[in-house]
């Protein structure tokens, strides 16, 4: 591997190295998550400040293949506003802890890098409401499972193999999901997520590039305890096949659960 050569991508961590370094862990495109030293970036004025986590990158590298060294840094776009508000900041961490669990070093997956992009610059929108943004974490990190190779299998029981059709306005059809298998059509005790017709519906929707919306006005299908529900079926599926814990979830759902205005109980 060429020392000294360029890479893009976006900043997932940064910490310290050292008394005047930074240690800066990038998914890039090139070659998937890296790890590189950004020397002086810590002293006042130094040219390879711009190090700041949720910023997409340009960078020359040199030094040892083993551990690279920033030369050159240039910032090509930046979401650090979304750490203005605590739902945009749980959602973008959220992203950046799935893609730090699917990708790996010298493992380049430039789809997952585009997925995530794609969504932050969504999260970007003026105004977004509330539940968007709930939405849109749980739709990313759908969309990051599966190209990742641990979808979640929508379209059959994982027992019987007959397929996942929800019957729309049936109350009394269930699915369960089976931690590290799938759904199971049917209400099973020892379940720790239970679907009903319309959250299946919706959360099969989600496989879409884009949220599903009501024609009318535009609003996000679903009321907010059932994309809770969604999120905490992630969370499920995830600590099941990746053997992992999404922390910033657990942050995310807070916000929600402790805001008052969004009428929860």
């Amino acid at each position: 591997m060429s020392l000294n050569r360029r890479i893009k991508g976006l900043a997932l961590k940064v910490g310290p190295l050292g008394e005047n370094d930074r240690l800066l862990t990038v998914l890039s495109y090139e070659e998937g998550l890296i790890r590189l030293a950004v020397p002086g970036a810590r002293r006042p004025k130094s040219k390879l400040a711009a190090t700041s986590a949720l910023t997409f990158l340009e960078i020359q590298l040199g030094g040892n293949s083993n551990f690279p060294r920033a030369r050159q840094i240039k910032v090509l776009k930046s979401f650090s506003n979304l750490g203005e508000k605590l739902e945009t900041l749980a959602t973008a961490q959220s992203l950046i802890e799935l893609s730090m669990l699917l990708v790996g070093v010298n493992d380049p997956q430039p789809q997952i890098l585009e997925a995530v992009l794609i969504h932050l610059e969504r999260l970007q929108k003026n105004k977004i409401e509330a539940l968007e943004i709930l939405a849109n974490c749980v739709q990313a990190c759908i969309h990051l499972l599966a190209l990742g190779g641990y979808g979640l299998p929508l379209h059959k029981c994982c027992r019987s193999g007959t397929s996942l059709e929800p019957p729309i306005g049936n109350w009394d059809w269930n699915c369960s999901l089976i931690e590290d298998e799938g759904f199971e059509i049917g209400k099973i005790d020892n379940s720790k997520v239970t679907l009903n017709a319309s959250e299946l519906a919706l959360l099969q929707r989600l496989l879409k590039p884009y949220l599903p919306r009501k024609k009318e006005s535009g609003e996000i299908l679903g009321p907010l305890p059932v994309w809770l529900k969604l999120l905490k079926l992630l969370e499920v599926w995830i600590n099941a096949n990746l053997k992992k814990n999404v922390n910033s979830f657990g942050l995310l759902r807070n916000s929600y659960l402790n805001n008052n205005s969004l009428g929860l109980e």
